[in-house]
Parts: structure tokens; C-alpha cells; sequence
């Protein structure tokens, strides 16, 4: 028979009707591994403040004092509330309003955070508004912006591009804003729905801490979905995947929380600022102010050109194109060059204008999942086509070189809204070794596309990508 250890026994009884004693919530909730991060904490940091300053240019910031003082009480709260495993005291968590109707809002690595006052205004409590900035705030303390480029082999062009999303036009129509926005929503808000689902457990472990009601965030989700009315999805919830049962997963893990009795729902301040703020003039929605912004030449240097009904053809003179160690062809010498965050534009005087180019080329880069030659360049046309709706394929994709590397080649075309004539607008595309592809489209009225054929070959034909 073995010696009884009455003390060890004694403790373990103590420490077994202690474990018994202590709240669920302590043993309960639900683990969050985060996601593979090649990212130093400083790059996070680095990045969100240089992607800040670029969004304080492009969007309107709602400079009151009172709306935002109290927005970032809210915010602070929250931001005490994280839980020490994935808080970083190297983060700068601020909150800024943007005067934007639509229901959204998005945070940048390092802790920048940027809140509609739509969605304050849609929002039916305290409660709910803090559910989304906690939902926000996970994503940063989890870093999922720079955990998504990791998985991207240049993610440093996607990430500090964050000035595409209001770009200039890429043919003529609204194509800038809609195209240039591919790449940046890919990180920036448009997560995967696994890092949905994390920014959602998270974000109701924070709002139990802070003291609100986990549920609010689920029902914030209901309140977005019914303020649609039916129509296309918000904001929001197009840029924020909807995971699988998220309205139950929430609810489910609130109940593994240490809930407050009298949890912060529908207070007094946030009621006064919601009214403040809905007596105040009509905001722009983000689809006005893209398009507001695609006519600054700061965003489009282009919209202070004029459309002419003589466009010089292009001169058999050229002239040697180098941007930075990234690029470098020959162009004709009575080109012009418009730089972008997101394109470059060559267009002769009288070909260019706020609705794009009539005349001329573009190259530029996008950020694809697809590693497959076809399938990305079948994703840009397509973005090509919605956002150039009179453009139609003419013939099927071919194959060629681009620089010795494969490419493919399709032609569009269609009636200008520009010219008034049919337009021939041709796409080739490569894939470079960092997984972007690289895009040119050459355009010309079809009246005039013999005139530019031997300008656009020698431009193809002296590509040099030094990627």
C-alpha cells in the first residue's frame, strides 16, 4: 500500500474546487492562433502611419471635435480591453470619422482606424457601434493586414498603394477607381473568411472585457444587412466576407464571456453625437467621392487635359521611358507620361482628359491571387470590360512573349463615349516572378490603328522588366 501525501492531495482538492469556482469565460473562449507574419512589428506600425497620412489625403475627414473626441473614448476603451497575448505596445491605435454615408469602417496595420458617420448614424446603440470598431481593432491586433501580404511574394506595392483605391481612369469611364481598388481592398479590407471569423471571436472577447454585450456585434451585422433594403450589399459586408454561421458563432462564443449584468448599450453621449451628427448636411457616399477624386489632378493627373478632334500621330522619334529599377521602353517623343500610384499613362496632346485616353497605352501592375497566367489576366479584362462597359472581346486570348516571358494578347473594342468612333483597346499581360501581373493596353481609334501599330510594336518589342 502507498503512502498517502495528504499535503499534495490537500492542494490539488484546493486547487480543483478553485479551477471550479473561477468563471467559465477563464477556460472557456475561444482560442485565436494568429496567422503567419513575415512583418516585424515596426513594418505594421511603419505602414499603417504612411497608409494613414495618404487616406487623410484622399478622404474627407470629419474634423468635429465632439464626434471624434467621443469616438475615440470608445476606441481607447476597446483598445484596453485586448487581451495581453495579442496586445502590442508598439501600436498607435487612433480614430478618425470619415464624412462618408455608407456603412463602413477599416483599421490599418499599426492601429490607424477609420469610422464612417454612416455607420455611427445606422447604428442602434453604443453597444453596436463599439462592435464593429472592436471587430476593427482585432483585425490590427492580429495583424491581419500584413499577415495577408506575407502570403503575397511583393506585398509592399499592394500595401503602400493605398492611393489606388481612388486612382485616375484607366481607359475612359470611372475604370481608375473601380480597377485601382483590386489590389488595395485585397488587403486592406477584403479579408479571407478565416480572418473574418478570428476578427469576430476576438472582437467579442473585447467587448466583454471592455464591458459591453459581445451580442451587440451580432447584432450589428443584422442592422447592416437590414439598412440594405434589399439591395446590393453594404459596404461593409462586401469588403468583409461573411463567414458561415457568424450571426450563431458570435452568440455562441458570448456565451463563454464573462458578461457585465448591466452591460454599455444605448447611452446618452452616443445618442447625442448620432443626432449631432444626423443634423448635420448630407454626406457624400464613397462612390462620390471617387468620383470627385478621380477628377483631382492630384489623383488623375490627366483631368486638366482636352480632348481634341486632331490627335497628332505618333512621331518615329523615340525617346527612352525609365521608371526607377522597375521598368524602362522606348515611346514616341510627342507622348506624354502620367505616373499614378497605380498606372502609367502615354498619351499624345488631345488624347487625354478626366475620362481617360483616347490615344495612346498604359502599363501598371496587379495583385492577383491567381498564380495561373490565364486565369489572372481573364480577372483583369473582365475588370477592364465592367468598368469600360461599351468594350466587348473581339477574338480569343492568344499566346506570345512579353520581355522572353509567356503572354497573352486579346483585343477589345467598341463604340468611345470619347471619340464617338470605334475604339480598339489591346491587353497583353505577363506574370512576374513576385506573382503580380504585369498589364499593357495599347489604344487607338480603328481608323487610325495603322497610324500606331509601329508604335506600339517598338514599345512591346523594348520592354525591359527588371522586377
Amino acid at each position: 500500500m502507498k503512502r498517502f501525501n495528504w499535503v499534495r492531495n490537500a492542494t490539488t482538492a484546493v486547487l480543483v474546487w478553485s479551477m471550479l469556482l473561477m468563471p467559465l469565460a477563464v477556460f472557456g473562449q475561444t482560442r485565436i492562433k494568429p496567422p503567419k507574419n513575415k512583418f516585424k512589428i515596426s513594418e505594421d506600425v511603419k505602414i499603417g502611419r504612411e497608409a494613414s497620412q495618404e487616406v487623410q489625403q484622399q478622404f474627407p475627414i470629419l474634423n468635429d471635435y465632439q464626434a471624434t473626441s467621443y469616438v475615440e473614448r470608445v476606441g481607447e476603451n476597446l483598445v484596453r480591453a485586448i487581451p495581453r497575448e495579442y496586445a502590442h505596445s508598439e501600436f498607435d491605435y487612433n480614430f478618425k470619422i470619415v464624412n462618408a454615408r455608407d456603412i463602413n469602417a477599416f483599421a490599418l496595420p499599426g492601429g490607424p482606424m477609420f469610422v464612417n458617420r454612416g455607420m455611427i448614424e445606422a447604428a442602434k446603440s453604443e453597444g453596436e457601434m463599439a462592435g464593429v470598431m472592436a471587430h476593427e481593432i482585432s483585425h490590427v491586433a492580429l495583424r491581419h493586414g500584413t499577415a495577408q501580404a506575407t502570403k503575397q511574394s511583393n506585398p509592399w506595392n499592394q500595401i503602400l498603394g493605398i492611393g489606388a483605391i481612388l486612382g485616375g481612369a484607366i481607359l475612359a469611364g470611372e475604370a481608375g477607381a473601380q480597377l485601382g481598388a483590386l489590389g488595395v481592398q485585397a488587403w486592406m479590407t477584403k479579408y479571407s473568411r478565416e480572418y473574418e471569423t478570428q476578427a469576430d471571436i476576438l472582437g467579442a472577447q473585447i467587448l466583454a472585457r471592455a464591458g459591453y454585450d459581445p451580442r451587440d456585434l451580432a447584432n450589428m451585422f443584422r442592422t447592416i444587412e437590414q439598412e440594405s433594403g434589399g439591395s446590393r450589399a453594404p459596404e461593409f459586408l462586401s469588403s468583409h466576407p461573411n463567414p458561415s454561421n457568424r450571426y450563431e458563432n458570435i452568440n455562441r462564443e458570448a456565451q463563454l464571456l464573462e458578461v457585465s449584468r448591466n452591460p454599455i448599450q444605448n447611452t446618452r453621449e452616443f445618442q447625442r453625437i448620432q443626432s449631432r451628427l444626423r443634423a448635420m448636411p448630407r454626406a457624400q457616399s464613397m462612390e462620390e467621392i471617387e468620383r470627385n477624386a478621380a477628377n483631382n489632378p492630384r489623383n488623375n493627373p490627366m483631368a486638366k487635359g482636352r480632348y481634341t478632334s486632331s490627335v497628332s500621330y505618333p512621331s518615329s522619334r523615340t525617346v527612352v521611358y525609365q521608371n526607377g529599377n522597375s521598368i524602362q521602353m522606348r515611346i514616341p517623343n510627342n507622348w506624354k507620361v502620367f505616373e499614378t500610384q497605380s498606372t502609367i499613362t502615354f498619351a499624345p496632346e488631345g488624347a487625354y482628359g478626366d475620362k481617360g485616353i483616347s490615344h495612346g497605352a498604359m502599363v501598371g501592375l496587379m495583385q492577383t491571387q491567381n498564380r495561373d497566367l490565364a486565369r489572372a489576366t481573364e480577372e483583369y479584362v473582365n475588370g477592364v470590360i465592367q468598368a469600360n462597359d461599351y468594350l466587348q472581346k473581339r477574338g480569343n486570348y492568344t499566346r506570345g512573349s512579353l520581355d522572353g516571358s509567356q503572354a497573352y494578347a486579346i483585343t477589345l473594342a467598341g463604340r468611345s463615349p470619347i471619340t464617338g468612333r470605334t475604339e480598339v483597346a489591346t491587353v497583353y499581360t505577363t506574370m512576374l516572378r513576385n506573382g503580380q501581373l504585369f498589364y499593357v493596353v495599347t489604344v487607338a481609334p480603328e481608323n487610325e490603328s495603322s497610324r500606331y501599330s509601329s508604335a506600339f510594336r517598338t514599345m512591346l518589342n523594348s520592354i525591359d522588366l527588371r522586377f
